[in-house]
């Protein structure tokens, strides 16, 4: 992982922003950059007449259209801010439509396919493969915030094809919005990402299933407390982009995911076996890392 990306001062970068997809990460990246001056105008595309109604009334937008060619048609960025198999399927069509000098970029949590496709429809290197660290469960322009990235990290994972200035114009409007940039192998991020996000997501989905698979399970989640909602709360995010993100991903989920049902099985090992000993090291060490990870966040 590279060092950080500083900011670029001065007026705007970009004379024309356009966002596909003016959700809750498409939506926050538009009010932080306009607030921060950075873009001189936003262009929302979107097909939900609703979302494109809720975009300009909160002010994410100046203009929006159900109609990409419309949308991208004059920007010199296209930021791609729907789910992970969309993005792979507009970047060629965005490429259709944008001028030569148009940068792209992306905010999908699975970076290797991604940035493949977008070296096949850029080899000039003018994509820029991005992931924002941060979100909520809850989705939509409505729920969109200025404040998203501030303190967040905001990965980039350049191929040897993107170009540097590229890369920097993009880190550049990352930082205005108040996030840390770094550089990351598109590889290695998969691989941590899905152990650190994709993971949790697919285990909280899995425990309230298991719960509703069991005898009377709609009646044991009445008497359930803050260890289920605290544990389960990314259960509440968007199946639907979680299905794509855990379909995208494959290799690394199925990886980190036969890591856990090891760890699984060495917990129900000891349990089986009466050994409080090696239940307790385990649990320990446990809690001690969550320990460092609430420290340094």
């Amino acid at each position: 992982m590279d060092r950080q990306v500083p900011a670029v001062a001065g007026g705007p970068q970009f004379r024309q922003m356009t966002i596909v997809g003016v959700g809750l990460i498409g939506g926050s990246l538009a009010l932080a950059a306009k607030g921060a001056g950075v873009v001189g105008s936003v262009i929302g595309v979107t097909r939900s007449a609703a979302s494109r109604e809720v975009a300009l009334a909160r002010g994410l937008v100046d203009r929006t259209t159900d109609n990409l060619a419309a949308g991208v048609a004059g920007a010199d960025l296209v930021v791609l801010a729907v789910p992970v198999h969309e993005i792979v399927r507009l970047l060629p069509d965005v490429a259709r439509h944008v001028g030569p000098n148009c940068l792209v970029t992306d905010v999908g949590s699975v970076k290797g396919p991604i940035l493949m496709a977008g070296d096949a429809a850029y080899p000039d290197g003018r994509f820029v493969a991005g992931h924002p660290i941060a979100g909520k469960e809850q989705s939509g322009a409505a729920a969109a915030r200025a404040d998203l990235y501030r303190g967040a990290n905001w990965i980039l994972t350049p191929s040897a094809r993107t170009r540097p200035e590229a890369l920097g114009r993009v880190g550049a409007l990352c930082g205005a919005a108040g996030a840390n940039v770094l550089h990351m192998d598109a590889a290695w991020h998969d691989e941590v990402f899905a152990t650190v996000s994709h993971l949790p997501h697919l285990v909280a989905f899995a425990l309230m299933d298991t719960v509703l698979a069991t005898e009377r399970g709609v009646e044991r989640l009445r008497f359930s407390a803050g260890g289920l909602r605290d544990f389960t709360r990314v259960a509440g995010s968007d199946p639907d982009m979680w299905r794509d993100i855990f379909l995208m991903n494959r290799g690394p989920m199925l990886k980190a995911l036969a890591e856990y049902q090891q760890a699984l099985e060495r917990l129900a090992a000891a349990i089986q076996d009466g050994d409080g000993e090696a239940l307790t090291d385990r649990l320990l060490r446990a809690r001690s890392a969550r320990e460092e990870l609430l420290h340094r966040s």
